[in-house]
């Protein structure tokens, strides 16, 4: 509400004569100067007007006989101009008294009519008093006018505030509202007033009394009260929150102010930054968060009810080389589209989610037997694993469930989707595109993953890892090609751990990262030695790991490592699986180019095992392929097997690569390879990794007709 501030009067005024004779005003002057006024004197009429437009003056005495203009006209077009309208005019007059002239005086608007000569204390005491008139007269038109503008202001904000405002009487109903208030209720300012204001309370519910309401208590000690979360009725039926802000009137008034804060808006977003914050973004489906809460919810419910529930745990297979090749934006699109066959194949209240890349979950309610969820599993999969047409392009997934019921497998939140987690990846090991329950046989496995984990990290503190190194031999010489370093663990309890035991995890828990550096150094640092007993065309061929090949400083510490040993970078020979190289296609071409540049060999390990190898092998370049040693193990007995060992001992040769054949065992399979033109082999049949002491009575050469027979096969 405006604050009114008077203007101030002048605390001395201005008193006007007006008389035509000069010796008149001297008199005047004479008579009047000793006051509380400032004097003015002017002799005409037409001055007189002119000075009281130029000043505020609070009295004029007037002369009526003047020449151009007598005080009867000055008089009239003083009362004519709003400026002057009200301010005291006494005539006065040296002619005879006579009625006419004193009724025209009046008539003009005179306050009094003095004949000269006069009586000057009753002049100065007429003087006084009618200044102390004025005075008071001008003040309080001044508070009416700045009483007029706060009212006419109050009135404004009232009238265009945003908030709705009432006023209530002690008595509970509604003594006054603003139009934003009328608004908020759906009706009219003469709807809400008379009326009781606890009428329109919904929520939170208060008692019917207002004497015994909050709004009245707190009135009656005079303390404000707000209430944040409240919701009020329209005169329609409907409902509109708002934040009520409710402080006492003073006592005389009997009354409190209530504003209301329309929370519609700010509720709507509250509710929308709720939902983005559950919701991931691409599906429309529950995100992580989401998914934790109605789990948690769920849970909650369930346990006092009794009833079954499964949590399933679905990874899409395939979906990387999907995403890979044909790029983010079909594999967006594919993600989108299988979010929503998935919601599909759900009952309505179930509860699907998107927790990260590939990867879904689905909360099953209501569960009558764990076979209901194998069942659902079914249909999921089924669902996925079927052609998806996007623009022409026809790509397949398959699926892999796993399902944790609850109470069985877990009473937690975190407890479920670890189960069901486990579960999907004993899916997967098994052979992908199909379900698993959760078994204890299950959780013994992950407690055993982690305590392998943590020996994995112990070992790498006390430096229990080691390098062996499995000679590479020329098949149609027996000369000495170079070596593979293997990475091995002495474990110090349990013995010799297999490669493919802690290998696989050392690359799943990214630990390979904290060993990537040390092999590299030990590795080229043998090399060096060895290039001193067998000579300086000697190779090293060294693993990186899926991880480390994706790692960008990779070329940068092989540089380091072999400038600080002053090795010839043509005796190293890297080597990258099929399936790491494949991960990220342009990547791996701008790495391998990088390893090129920087002078190191580059072999592609496993090779014939993983994605459409013949049609991506143009895109990269190499120096070795190495065939698997599935295919040399089989060759002799499959068919199948032999046609693509030769199939990739002519590639190599066609390409002008070196094909190395890795676990050859027996004299049957090298005289095989022999005979198909395989240049170069490893395996147990020469010897198994070496360690320092049994390298150096290894030969440069040598003599297959008398090798020794080996009955024992090196551990992994």
């Amino acid at each position: 509400m405006a604050h009114v501030q008077l203007k101030s009067v002048p605390s001395t005024q201005i008193l006007l004569v007006v008389d035509d004779r000069q010796e008149n005003l001297v008199a005047m002057q004479a008579l009047l100067e000793e006051g509380d006024w400032q004097l003015r004197c002017v002799d005409s009429g037409e001055s007189a007007l002119q000075c009281m437009l130029e000043e505020d003056v609070g009295l004029v005495l007037l002369d009526v006989q003047m020449p151009h203009m007598d005080g009867f006209e000055v008089a009239r077009l003083m009362r004519g101009n709003p400026r002057t309208r009200y301010t005291p005019i006494i005539f006065v007059s040296a002619i005879a008294q006579t009625q006419d002239s004193v009724i025209k005086g009046y008539a003009t608007g005179a306050v009094d009519f003095m004949l000269k000569p006069f009586d000057s204390s009753v002049l100065r005491h007429k003087i006084h008093a009618l200044l102390e008139h004025e005075r008071n007269r001008s003040e309080l038109l001044q508070l009416t006018q700045q009483l007029d503008t706060a009212r006419a202001f109050n009135a404004s904000v009232l009238d265009n505030a945003a908030e709705g405002i009432m006023v209530v009487g002690e008595d509970g109903r509604i003594n006054f509202a603003n139009p934003a208030m009328a608004r908020m209720l759906e009706g009219s300012i003469s709807d809400l007033e008379g009326s009781e204001m606890l009428s329109y309370l919904v929520s939170p519910q208060v008692t019917s009394d207002w004497r015994l309401s909050e709004f009245y208590l707190q009135w009656r000690r005079g303390e404000a009260y707000r209430l944040h979360d409240a919701n009020l009725r329209t005169l329609n039926g409907g409902q509109v929150p708002v934040a009520l802000s409710c402080s006492p009137l003073p006592r005389l008034q009997h009354a409190m102010v209530v504003m209301a804060l329309d929370m519609s808006v700010v509720r709507h977003l509250h509710q929308q930054l709720e939902s983005q914050a559950i919701t991931d973004a691409l599906t429309g489906l529950l995100n992580r968060r989401g998914f934790y809460q109605a789990l948690e919810s769920a849970l909650s419910r369930i346990e006092r009810s009794g009833q079954r529930m499964a949590v399933l745990y679905l990874d899409l297979d395939g979906f990387k080389r999907i995403n890979d090749s044909l790029g983010h934006d079909v594999g967006d699109r594919l993600l989108k589209l299988v979010g929503e066959q998935l919601k599909a194949s759900l009952r309505p209240y179930d509860s699907l989610a998107r927790i990260g890349g590939d990867e879904f979950t689905a909360l099953l309610d209501s569960l009558e037997h764990p076979e209901d969820a194998a069942r659902i599993a079914e249909k999921l999969i089924e669902q996925v694993s079927v052609r998806h047409n996007l623009d022409g392009i026809e790509v397949t997934l398959g699926a892999s469930v796993g399902i944790a019921c609850f109470p069985e497998c877990g009473q937690t939140v975190e407890g479920l989707l670890r189960a069901a987690d486990m579960a999907m990846y004993e899916a997967k090991r098994t052979g992908r595109q199909q379900y698993r329950f959760f078994s204890q046989e299950m959780n013994g496995r992950a407690r055993s993953r982690l305590m392998l984990e943590e020996s994995l990290r112990n070992a790498i503190e006390n430096d229990d890892f080691v390098l062996v190194y499995q000679p590479q031999i020329y098949l149609e010489s027996g000369r000495l090609r170079g070596f593979e370093a293997l990475l091995r663990w002495q474990h110090r309890v349990a013995g010799t751990v297999a490669p493919g035991v802690f290998i696989p995890l050392l690359e799943e828990t990214r630990l390979i990262n904290r060993l990537g550096g040390w092999i590299f150094k030990a590795g080229i640092e043998k090399c060096q030695q060895l290039s001193q007993q067998f000579g300086n065309e000697l190779v090293l061929s060294l693993n990186v790991s899926p991880v480390q090949f994706g790692m960008p400083q990779l070329v940068d510490d092989l540089r380091r490592v072999l400038e600080e040993h002053q090795l010839n970078p043509r005796q190293l020979e890297v080597e990258v699986t099929e399936s790491a190289l494949m991960q990220d296609l342009e990547t791996s071409q701008e790495q391998l180019r990088q390893l090129r540049k920087l002078g190191v060999r580059i072999a592609i390990d496993d090779f014939g095992t993983g994605y459409s190898s013949l049609a991506y092998l143009r895109h990269f370049e190499l120096d070795t392929l190495k065939i698997d040693r599935l295919f040399i193990s089989n060759m002799l007995d499959s068919p199948r097997d032999a046609a693509v060992v030769s199939t990739i001992i002519d590639l190599g040769r066609n390409l002008g690569l070196e094909v190395i054949a890795e676990g050859v065992e027996t004299m049957a399979q090298r005289d095989w390879l022999a005979a198909h033109n395989c240049a170069i082999m490893q395996g147990f049949l020469v010897a198994p990794g070496l360690n320092a002491e049994h390298i150096k009575t290894f030969p440069a050469q040598l003599d297959w007709h008398n090798l020794p027979l080996r009955n024992e096969k090196p551990a992994g």
